[in-house]
């Protein structure tokens, strides 16, 4: 019996050092590859939330909802309870995918079709409170790594450790021109540059949840800082809250 304690005492010691670890920032910051590292060291569950809005995003194009030149509001809100988002684990790849009504659409939200009109479907307010919720649902149990733009700020705003990931928008750029051209997709820099310093325009200035720095959040500039600086310096910084819970 004796033994029988110490081990529900130490499974109940090992939940309450779960915590929830919010890393918000600009984009092309690298917060989802952190992110995944993170939440597979820590035996975590990670959620891309930006995945999320790619995701609807695609859809709205697809539906001819949004394009270079305008946007379907009331269409794009119509059609959220026909959007059906799912992360599926991928065992090969260790991390999980993006589906959208039941099909893989990991490559397709990552272009840069998708990453130019993100931004502008990001803005409508239902849209981002249908993803909200779903994002609060996934982190009631915590143990959760979570990267985004709202996510200290308004997602969970009592998360145990806040990360605030910037670069300035040239070695963002650069890095996201690099992925894509690894990832078979024909763009130049400079279309790449421009996208991102919209992007980064729309997220801060939008009406709601702008992106923002969390008060009690850690910046951290990772211009010049290769990706295991980044990740030990990270991790170290999640195994003292976690220390601390």
């Amino acid at each position: 019996m004796i033994w029988q304690k110490q081990v529900l005492k130490s499974i109940n010691l090992a939940v309450k050092k779960k915590i929830i670890i919010a890393i918000d920032g600009f984009s092309s910051t690298g917060k989802s590859t952190i992110a995944k590292h993170l939440a597979t060291e820590l035996n975590y569950l990670y959620v891309d939330t930006g995945a999320m809005y790619r995701a609807i995003t695609f859809f709205a194009m697809k539906h001819n909802f949004v394009g270079k030149d305008f946007i379907k509001i009331k269409e794009i809100n119509d059609s959220l309870k026909d959007v059906k988002l799912e992360f599926v684990y991928n065992s090969d790849l260790q991390f999980s995918e993006m589906c959208l009504n039941g099909k893989n659409v990991e490559r397709e939200i990552r272009s840069l079709d998708v990453s130019k009109l993100v931004s502008k479907v990001s803005t409508i307010s239902e849209v981002r409170k249908k993803l909200v919720e779903q994002q609060q649902e996934m982190g009631v149990q915590k143990g959760l790594v979570m990267d985004g733009r709202d996510i200290g700020t308004v997602v969970f705003p009592d998360a145990e450790l806040k990360l605030f990931m910037t670069a300035s928008p040239e070695k963002r750029a650069a890095r996201r021109y690099k992925e894509l051209l690894d990832k078979g997709h024909k763009v130049s820099y400079a279309e790449v540059l421009e996208n991102v310093q919209q992007r980064d325009l729309i997220d801060s200035t939008r009406r709601d949840s702008p992106l923002i720095k969390a008060v009690d959040a850690i910046e951290f500039d990772n211009s010049d800082m290769g990706l295991k600086e980044q990740f030990e310096r990270v991790y170290n910084l999640a195994q003292h809250k976690i220390s601390e819970s």
